[in-house]
């Protein structure tokens, strides 16, 4: 391989949709995973806006501004340039070239079997998704990963078979076009992501699509309430009745936002009734705002000079061309077409040489 072995083992590829401002299961799915593995490995987080015109073709006006906004979050949150690649999909057209090839090599029945393929058919039924490009949209996500010949993925459980779609076309290719120097395309690993229970404020899980989402970039009093909001034990009936927080979604956010301290009082208040919903949704509302204070923060600092915020895409986006066009040499001149082309040499009619 051309580049050093040791350094693409801890290459880690991630990508997000450009869905505008990010929330807080955005955050905990994925996002707070990402700042950690900055620290231990080399990372290489694009936003996905090809992607998002896997569904979403018929009005693509809000990609360029979502775009920004995903830019802004990851920012916020903590990404740091310094640390990680952080570039647009379509400014690195390498990924739309192998896709193309990887399409010619890519068994229909492989797509066809894929688990969300039907599954988001029947979630997005007001949609026509009967494309080639929705069909075929694994493919462009292997592509983006084998690309930089990353070694790990950051996935959820429901995310591991496109990994191993993506393991599967980076073994059919090696196995039609051995490289010079051994196999060109390693096989990446899924890296499975913790993911915390993250309930929305109907209780359902986080999503613009259910409008039950609090954003990162929500003010304080437009948190606390939707937090006032947000569903509880059904068991707490009335005021004077113990619940538990184990079976209730503002339970789940202490989980995550709380510390020991207050989470032993709300066991111990919710269970016994000694307090309210009102004031264990108001604990609930100070943490969270204690964790997203400082993304706000900084989130402000580039809202104040976007100039910088898109800076820093622009020498993402260079530094994953660069990367991408390392691969895509191999990748050509194993499948014949180097673009040095040679010509045919002729027979010179001399005999006895």
């Amino acid at each position: 391989m051309a580049e050093n072995s040791k350094l693409t083992n801890k290459r880690v590829v991630s990508g997000m949709r450009p869905t505008g401002k990010l929330h807080l299961g955005n955050y905990v799915g994925a996002l707070a995973n990402w700042v950690k593995l900055q620290e231990t490995h080399e990372c290489f987080f694009f936003i996905a806006d090809w992607h998002a015109l896997t569904t979403d073709y018929a009005d693509p006006s809000k990609i360029g501004v979502n775009t920004v906004d995903v830019a802004l979050d990851w920012l916020a949150a903590g990404l740091d340039p310094e640390r990680c690649t952080m570039f647009v999909q379509s400014h690195v057209p390498q990924h739309a070239e192998l896709h193309l090839l990887f399409s010619m090599i890519t068994p229909l029945g492989w797509l066809e079997r894929v688990p969300t393929y039907k599954e988001q058919q029947q979630n997005l039924a007001t949609k026509d998704l009967s494309t080639y490009g929705f069909l075929g949209y694994p493919v462009l996500q292997s592509a983006d990963i084998l690309i930089y010949k990353a070694g790990f993925v950051p996935v959820g459980e429901d995310q591991v078979a496109h990994v191993e779609l993506t393991r599967e076309i980076a073994r059919r290719f090696n196995h039609l076009y051995p490289g010079k120097r051994g196999a060109i395309l390693p096989e990446p690993q899924p890296l499975l992501t913790p993911t915390p229970k993250l309930p929305g404020t109907d209780g359902r899980k986080m999503s613009k699509s259910y409008d039950n989402y609090i954003l990162l970039s929500d003010p304080e009093p437009v948190i606390r309430q939707k937090l006032k909001t947000m569903v509880t034990d059904p068991a707490r009936v009335r005021r004077t009745d113990p619940g538990n927080p184990d079976l209730c979604p503002v339970g789940d956010l202490h989980k995550i936002f709380s510390d020991k301290q207050t989470l032993e009082k709300v066991y111990a208040g919710c269970r016994s009734a000694g307090i309210g919903c009102i004031e264990c949704k108001g604990w609930a509302a100070d943490n969270l705002i204690k964790t997203i204070a400082p993304m706000q923060e900084r989130r402000r600092k580039y809202e104040e000079n976007p100039k910088l915020a898109l800076q820093i895409i622009e020498a993402g986006d260079a530094k994953a061309r660069a990367s991408a066009e390392s691969t895509m040499k191999e990748v050509r001149e194993a499948m014949g077409l180097s673009q040095n082309l040679e010509l045919p040499q002729r027979a010179t009619g001399k005999t006895g040489e």
